[in-house]
């Protein structure tokens, strides 16, 4: 996918902070590129968790966390990266090779990443393995399991009007 062509979804930052979660929309250009989205998080400072939810023209979702030392990702469809800039990046941030075929569905990166928070890997791999769900259901599912359900939906109200 071109720079010029349009991306339609939707990114959040999801912050933890003094046991509260806060559910804040992430700029457009985080769906096109990934050091955007992740250069936006980083600009969301706080002392308990952050990560990003991106669901991506309703066909992947991409979990990026940043850490002093880097950046945690999950991309919930490798094969992505045969159609979409960012999905490309993701696996070249994660030193992959895309897949040849891009029918056959697996996630690639750190299916761990939110397991701290109670999300762990093998729940994550049951979320992904729900292909008949949109990137948006399957990012409901997450924020339902971690506890932010209801400001992720407020959230989403607002980017959806």
């Amino acid at each position: 996918m071109s720079e010029q062509e349009p991306v339609t979804g939707f990114g959040v930052t999801v912050v933890r902070e003094d046991g509260k979660w806060r559910c804040d929309p992430m700029d457009a250009s985080s769906l096109r590129e990934l050091d955007a989205a992740i250069t936006e998080l980083r600009k969301a400072r706080s002392t308990g968790a952050v990560f990003g939810l991106l669901a991506i023209d309703d066909e992947f979702f991409l979990l990026l966390r940043p850490s002093p030392g880097g950046v945690s990702l999950l991309l919930s469809d490798a094969a992505a990266a045969l159609d979409y800039d960012i999905a490309a990046d993701a696996l070249d941030l994660l030193r992959i090779d895309p897949p040849e075929d891009e029918d056959e569905v697996w996630p690639e990166g750190s299916l761990d990443i939110l397991a701290d928070l109670g999300l762990p890997a093998a729940e994550m791999q049951v979320i992904i393995d729900e292909i008949d769900l949109y990137p948006d259901e399957q990012l409901q599912m997450i924020a339902q399991r971690l506890g932010f359900a209801d400001e992720y939906a407020k959230h989403l109200d607002t980017i959806l009007q």
